[in-house]
């Protein structure tokens, strides 16, 4: 048992100790590169998806090393969880010292001042008594501590106790900060959500199925979630020549509290980095693509049209893929199988500013300025009454294998072109739309991450600005006046102590000759 709580103790010792504080804050920094690196699942999961598809023999290993989940993935946390213990198991000791040490007494001289490293001896005509009140006046801010030790006057005086106050403050906040952020992910949540702009539906945060991906706090079940509601009701942006996007920009109304009673529409222009702040909740824009408009004339003349996303390929050209689906109005065929197999579906490419080489169709420029599609154009049996689920970007390709979706056209299209499919199915590109994707966080910490951080940099000032000090002062009696010796120690750094100390030795005996003094 001796032996198992020595090892206890020891291995406590080693945890709580300055030392392995900071290999742990080394570590959780080096941690946190893969999430810079790699795509992450939380922030992006269709790009991670894509890194997936693109790496299948490295991109499985990671995903099992939780690369693409860094910051909830069990190593991180474990250097996280052992960051906090190290940190208060180290900082507590130290704050009691401190405590006791605001308490204490200065410290009595040591028995030869010359062997400090900053000394003097002068000799004055004063009296000792008001030599050790002048001194005392000198010394006003400082602690002090007069005492009379028979063949004279002692006065021991200390300074900078606010260099360890901040370095505590620093450490204290660094802890609170790490807490703050725990909570947020303990109680806020994201979600992602693309949004078509120019009389698009619009979006409302109020069910976590609103969403196209939401990421909930551990205890966050969705039935809570702040309502806001809004549509994007135009979209800017900016390009340099090269096609470098310069600014993105989205005037949006909104609800939320009581305007969604008294349906209110309120406006604001959204724009990147600077988020509209509701109730606590924060809408972010993150980026932006197109939304193709197609519609589809069936043979009796009845038509089904659709405005839906496209996936940007290139985000340098945002040259886009996607695929629709349209479902025969009812009444189109009489019998259900056959309307089931006389589905359309389109499936290809979107260039906003179109670049034909030959037949094969690219981008030139992320701007809208010639929009053309180039569609593989399907009938038969899409799979929308499966039950399966399936992309919005991509058919499904079991479908097609299994021949039960025929491709009957490849065709290049301009805005407002339209082909016509062997049983007199007509399909017309109609226009392109800005769709704007979001972000709503909430993080009912973000308040306290930000007091935390503050109180960090105050801290880390205080800790380098502040110095230790120490200053002993010895006055004897001598005839016709005093012999007064002083030492000086600088406890933590010594830059400008010297002639720190020489200044305050003048102030202390104006006027006093030298007996000894250090070079």
């Amino acid at each position: 048992m001796r032996r198992v709580l020595g090892y206890v103790r020891n291995t406590w010792r080693g945890l709580t100790s300055m030392g392995t504080a900071l290999v742990l804050m080394f570590l959780l920094a080096l941690a946190a590169i893969p999430g810079a690196l790699w795509p992450q699942r939380a922030v992006n999961p269709t790009t991670v998806a894509g890194y997936l598809a693109d790496n299948p023999r490295l991109g499985p290993w990671l995903d099992r090393l939780q690369v693409f989940d860094v910051f909830s993935s069990v190593w991180f946390t474990a250097i996280y969880v052992l960051l906090f213990v190290s940190l208060i198991g180290c900082l507590t000791p130290r704050l009691i010292e401190h405590a006791r040490s605001l308490r204490a007494t200065p410290v009595r001289a040591p028995r030869n001042l010359t062997r400090l490293p900053r000394h003097r001896s002068v000799t004055t005509e004063a009296d000792p008594a008001a030599v050790a009140t002048s001194a005392a006046q000198v010394l006003t801010r400082w602690r002090t501590a007069t005492r009379d030790t028979g063949d004279g006057i002692e006065i021991s005086a200390e300074k900078g106790y606010l260099r360890e106050a901040g370095n505590l403050m620093f450490h204290f906040s660094l802890i609170g900060l790490l807490v703050a952020v725990a909570a947020g992910k303990l109680f806020g949540y994201e979600g992602n959500v693309i949004v078509v702009a120019d009389g698009g539906p619009g979006f409302c945060s109020a069910s976590p199925a609103a969403f196209d991906a939401f990421r909930p706090g551990t205890t966050v079940d969705g039935t809570a979630l702040y309502p806001i509601c809004l549509r994007v009701n135009d979209f800017q942006a900016d390009f340099l020549p090269n096609g470098q996007a310069v600014s993105f920009a989205a005037d949006i109304t909104y609800q939320a509290d009581a305007d969604l009673a008294d349906n209110t529409w309120r406006p604001y222009r959204l724009q990147v980095n600077e988020p509209l702040r509701v109730g606590g909740s924060r809408v972010y824009l993150l980026g932006h693509g197109y939304a193709p408009t197609f519609t589809v004339t069936f043979p009796d003349g009845q038509t089904r049209t659709q405005t839906v996303q496209w996936q940007p390929e290139e985000l340098q050209t945002l040259l886009s893929s996607g695929a629709m689906r349209f479902d025969p109005p009812a009444g189109s065929y009489p019998d259900a199988d056959e309307r089931r197999t006389r589905q359309v579906a389109l499936a290809g490419l979107l260039a906003p500013t179109a670049q034909l080489d030959g037949q094969l169709l690219s981008s030139a420029f992320p701007a809208a300025r010639d929009p053309a599609v180039a569609i593989d154009i399907y009938q038969g049996d899409t799979g929308l009454d499966s039950g399966r689920p399936q992309s919005i970007f991509a058919l499904d390709q079991r479908m097609i294998d299994q021949g039960r979706l025929d491709r009957m056209a490849r065709v290049n299209l301009r805005l407002g072109e339209h082909t016509r499919l062997p049983d007199g199915t007509l399909v017309r590109f109609d226009a392109v739309t800005d769709f704007v994707s979001l972000q709503v966080s909430y993080d009912p910490a973000q308040l306290w991450v930000l007091v935390f951080a503050t109180t960090m940099m105050v801290g880390l000032l205080i800790s380098l600005l502040i110095r230790r000090r120490r200053v002993w002062i010895r006055i004897s009696p001598a005839d016709g006046g005093a012999v007064v010796q002083m030492g000086g120690l600088a406890r933590t750094d010594n830059a400008g102590w010297g002639e720190e100390f020489d200044r305050l030795s003048t102030r202390l005996v104006p006027g006093g000759a030298p007996t000894d003094r250090q070079p």
